[in-house]
């Protein structure tokens, strides 16, 4: 409540005051209620138990409301996109995450970006497998600062499959600032403890935070 600041004729100005409004009442205020009203109530005309009940009813509903809401919180909190229920529904996507790495999906297909900070000329990416030997190379040619994607079928130019397993990414011509490939996403695991579901793919476990994109 604000007391406004009044004038009188002779010019003299009465201090302002002003209180803050409290609107929401907790169990605190309904027991302090309570008892002003017990200390002050009439001795000759005192409260009747039916009205005792009644009130202390009304506290007690305002603690189990006020529980129930911080309980489904939690709740809403635990059905995030971090657990299983969100993270169930990417099975059978794919994810972009940060990984030098092409893993080739259902298809065979290789994909990925990387990153320049600067435009390049002669750019190429070179897929590599753990022995060293380039599997593949994919010309790029000029190449524009800012995200670039490549992709590789896994075939040869006669259409034969010459790669079927995870293959390291090189780029060849430029300083990529990151590399990041796509992942197919077989399955989810849900930790016995609680804590946040992970993403299973041929490249790893990830979490869903770490998909930079997904298809």
């Amino acid at each position: 409540m604000t007391t406004i600041t009044s004038t009188s004729a002779t010019g003299t100005t009465t201090s302002a005051t002003s209180t803050t409004k409290n609107d929401a009442m907790d169990q605190t205020d309904f027991l302090r209620l309570l008892t002003a009203q017990m200390q002050s109530q009439d001795p000759f005309n005192p409260m009747s138990n039916s009205e005792m009940v009644a009130q202390m009813a009304t506290i007690t509903n305002s603690t189990g409301i006020a529980e129930m809401n911080a309980t489904l919180k939690s709740i809403s909190s635990q059905l995030s996109d971090s657990r299983l229920g969100g993270a169930a529904s990417w099975i059978g996507h794919s994810m972009l995450v940060t990984s030098n790495i092409a893993a080739p999906d259902a298809s065979g297909t290789y994909m990925g970006q990387f990153t320049l900070a600067d435009a390049a000329s002669g750019v190429s990416v070179d897929l590599v497998d753990g022995s060293g030997n380039v599997i593949k190379t994919i010309e790029m040619g000029a190449v524009d600062a800012g995200d670039t994607s490549f992709y590789w079928d896994g075939r040869d130019a006669d259409g034969n499959v010459v790669a079927n397993t995870p293959l390291q990414v090189r780029v060849r011509g430029a300083s990529p600032t990151s590399v990041a490939t796509w992942a197919s996403i077989a399955a989810v695991q849900s930790p016995a403890d609680g804590s946040a579901s992970t993403l299973i793919t041929a490249l790893g476990s990830y979490y869903p935070s770490d998909a930079l994109k997904l298809a």
